[in-house]
């Protein structure tokens, strides 16, 4: 045995007591804290081993995730939803084994109605582009991509994940809105097409009194990637309540690009202070599309369909030049970074009550051709966009699924600035795995595969192409485990007089 070997081998016993006198002291200190202190019950009758049970309470939720929950069990999204977009964006197989985990007697299950003969594949056709505001808008947008990253915020989430989603979306030849959060020199240098949000606070097109500067947006507009601006009403995880970004998160970039102080809580009013009203919110896009010269629409989460109803007769009472673009419908089941658990839990209708609602209603006033819809909400697998396409949806858009798709494992850290896996946190160190030229990749990948099944889905039901679906391919489980064609709950719907006066 070497000299050296023998040294460390003769000094174990000494640092072996050492740290266990360490260990002593530190236990001896905690005992005398908690017994002492008088804020916390457990911690002052259980003194040293009470603070074992915040340990295993904040570790729980991991140990659900990857040792105790079933397939299907999770909340927000489950593990067989994850492993489809993870394998999707990896451009692996996505083939199953066996027989399917899902139950398919649950109340809202989706069934997809099969055509005895399919379409073959030499008969299939590209699904095809839609032009939004063509012939109301002097710069209309075609859109080539069904499916389209939804609005994330830089500030929400870190450099690299935008630079990632820019990237891929430009890849992919789909869209990528910027969330209220203004447009930032990374949303633009991946290439993609872009869709301007202006949140209730007007980041990045504001005032100092957070109204709408006339002249920032004009300069935005002469962006020519910025192809569409949409006006954020609500979202679908806090109805009623701006965004909002911990002022840990707002570094001197992220100040300058919304035009706000550095390190302060960036709290957005609870609605535009222009709009009380279904005549007001017409002015203001018309205001916006005028200056801006390109197709403008709305964001916004339906609590009563009573709200359309008022807004479209006001359409059609001073012209359909007058009607937005398009309107983007957000679930109450719709996510966040950061969230009041009463408004997320509790507030809004689920996009699955509410897109056929705003759709059948649109159709009844004669704006379908009009108005484009676009749905956006926890949608991110091919049965839920396959849904939203089959309700009439022109287009659905997903922020959650193309976090998984850049890495994010469900920690649940958003609002902390601690993501684990780089994409909702400005520490440098947790960036740094997060490589924007390898993760754009996977963006794109996930776009493609998406498309793929969406394909498969379309051609099982016997359409040439996945625009064709329509509420007649698609059944809705029922309490009492059968389903019901959804053009005939449809029917139904409409046929309930005042259910929503």
């Amino acid at each position: 045995m070497s000299t050296t070997s023998e040294l460390i081998f003769n000094l174990m016993p000494k640092l072996f007591a050492w740290l266990l006198l360490i260990l002593i002291v530190i236990i001896i200190v905690t005992f005398i804290f908690d017994i002492s202190q008088s804020k916390n019950a457990i911690l002052r009758n259980y003194p040293v081993v009470g603070h074992f049970r915040y340990l295993f309470s904040n570790l729980g939720e991991f140990f659900r995730q990857y040792f105790f929950a079933m397939d299907r069990e999770e909340m927000p999204f489950n593990r067989a939803e994850r492993e489809w977009v993870n394998r999707a964006s990896k451009d692996k197989d996505n083939t199953i084994a066996f027989g399917s985990t899902k139950n398919l007697n649950t109340p809202g299950s989706i069934i997809f109605i099969n055509c005895l003969f399919p379409t073959l594949d030499s008969d299939a056709v590209q699904t095809k582009s839609i032009s939004i505001g063509e012939g109301y808008s002097k710069n209309p947008y075609t859109a080539n991509s069904i499916f389209n990253i939804s609005g994330m915020s830089y500030g929400s989430i870190s450099k690299p994940a935008v630079l990632a989603l820019s990237g891929g979306a430009k890849k992919a030849n789909c869209w990528m809105n910027t969330g209220e959060g203004g447009l930032s020199p990374y949303h633009l240098k991946g290439g993609a097409d872009l869709v301007f949000q202006i949140g209730t606070a007007k980041y990045g097109v504001r005032n100092d009194d957070g109204s709408l500067n006339d002249q920032k947006l004009a300069d935005i507009a002469k962006h020519d990637q910025v192809k569409m601006f949409e006006i954020k009403i609500s979202q679908g995880a806090k109805p009623g309540k701006g965004g909002i970004l911990p002022g840990i998160k707002v570094n001197t970039e992220i100040s300058k690009i919304r035009g706000i102080p550095k390190g302060v809580d960036s709290i957005s009013p609870n609605r535009h202070i222009e709009v009380s009203s279904s005549s007001e919110l017409l002015d203001m896009i018309n205001h916006v599309r005028n200056i801006s010269e390109k197709p403008v629409g709305f964001k916004t989460v339906i609590g009563h369909i009573r709200f359309l109803e008022d807004l479209l007769d006001e359409i059609n009472k001073r012209g359909h030049e007058s009607a937005p673009d398009f309107i983007t419908i957000d679930g109450g089941d719709g996510g966040t970074g950061a969230a009041p658990m009463e408004l997320m839990d509790n507030v809004g209708l689920p996009l699955r009550e509410s897109l056929p609602r705003v759709l059948s209603t649109i159709i009844q006033y004669g704006l379908k051709d009009r108005i484009k819809v676009i749905a956006s909400g926890k949608m991110i697998t091919p049965t839920d966009v396959a849904w939203a396409i089959c309700t009439g949806a022109d287009f659905v858009t997903s922020a959650r699924g193309f976090m998984f798709s850049i890495g994010c494992i469900q920690s649940l850290k958003c609002n902390k600035n601690t993501c684990p896996t780089g994409i909702t946190t400005h520490n440098k160190r947790l960036q740094k795995g997060l490589n924007p030229k390898n993760k754009s990749v996977k963006v794109s990948n996930y776009v493609k595969n998406m498309t793929k099944a969406l394909e498969v889905i379309a051609h099982s039901c016997g359409v040439e192409e996945v625009r064709l679906l329509n509420r007649t391919h698609v059944r809705i489980v029922q309490t009492d485990g059968k389903s019901i064609p959804m053009d005939e709950l449809s029917s139904r719907y409409h046929n309930i007089k005042g259910e929503d006066k």
